[in-house]
């Protein structure tokens, strides 16, 4: 069970969150329970959404390139429900589902770019604790994203270091189109929705 339930959108009074809400229902199929848990503190889950919009929406990195690194440094932390949500978002940037489950092994896998696997190997790497990023892992970037690309990476794998924390510590629910995108992606690799999946 979650440690906070969400507020339910019809209980949300301020128009502009109720509006961005709506917007994320559209694109991703649900609002997620993370920030209807959030809003308890508008100005928090509006600086967050914000946020969440200059670092996976804008700039030049593609879209699929940043979710893919999201679910990796995801992947590093542990955090089940951001999995889950990483899944669901490569999936809707065009990763395939053989991709998304092949990330584990991107370094052999033929799916990725050497573009791809220079961001993704450093997702990984700074997802874990204590976080392993090197000057090579720089270099290796270096080769393919100018500075500004390289400030969008590093800002995507930062961005889920707040919501990895945040979703685990808060056992938040996971809702059910971002479970069965998990279980059909990365589920068979190993999977499980744990503590969000709402009945522990």
């Amino acid at each position: 069970m979650p440690h906070l339930s969400p507020i339910p959108l019809e209980q949300v009074e301020a128009q502009d969150i109720r509006e961005r809400f709506e917007h994320y229902r559209r694109t991703r199929g649900f609002t997620p329970n993370s920030i209807m848990t959030m809003v308890r503190r508008p100005a928090i889950v509006r600086a967050f959404m914000a946020l969440n919009q200059a670092v996976l929406y804008e700039g030049t990195v593609p879209h699929e390139t940043k979710m893919l690194v999201s679910l990796a440094s995801s992947l590093a932390s542990g955090c089940l429900y951001c999995q889950s949500h990483m899944a669901n978002l490569s999936s809707i940037y065009q990763a395939s589902d053989e991709k998304i489950a092949a990330l584990a092994n991107f370094e052999d896998s033929p799916l990725f770019t050497p573009a791809e696997r220079a961001a993704i190997r450093l997702g990984f790497k700074a997802g874990r604790q204590p976080n392993e990023a090197s000057q090579a892992d720089f270099d290796a970037l270096e080769a393919h994203y100018d500075e500004g690309e390289i400030v969008e990476i590093v800002a995507s794998i930062a961005l889920f270091g707040y919501l990895n924390r945040w979703n685990d510590t808060m056992a938040t629910t996971l809702e059910p189109l971002a479970i069965e995108v998990a279980h059909r992606t990365i589920g068979p690799v190993g999977w499980q929705p744990g503590k969000h999946a709402g009945g522990e």
